[in-house]
């Protein structure tokens, strides 16, 4: 049985580099909804590096990590209610 949710949306990011990679993700997340699910498609290295752990200090929940035929990648990711350390 498949426990990943619908993705809402999706960003490509395999055509910038480190920390643009991750400043994209995060705008994209923004746009959503708490609760809503972002698919990320980057490439591996730093993106694949970074991108996971910096979505995850910012609260969010990278569920799912999965290598494309392509060479890229694609976290799953559900965006949460507010950033990490943000008062109640």
């Amino acid at each position: 049985m498949n426990d990943i949710p619908p993705v809402d949306a999706v960003v490509d990011v395999t055509d910038v580099v480190c920390p643009v990679t991750f400043v994209k993700a995060l705008v994209a997340l923004e746009a959503l909804k708490d609760g809503q699910v972002l698919e990320v498609k980057l490439n591996a290295g730093e993106p694949l590096q970074n991108v996971p752990k910096g979505l995850t200090d910012e609260g969010h929940r990278v569920i799912r990590t999965l290598e494309n035929a392509d060479g890229t990648y694609s976290l799953t990711v559900i965006k949460a209610g507010q950033p990490a350390g943000a008062p109640s």
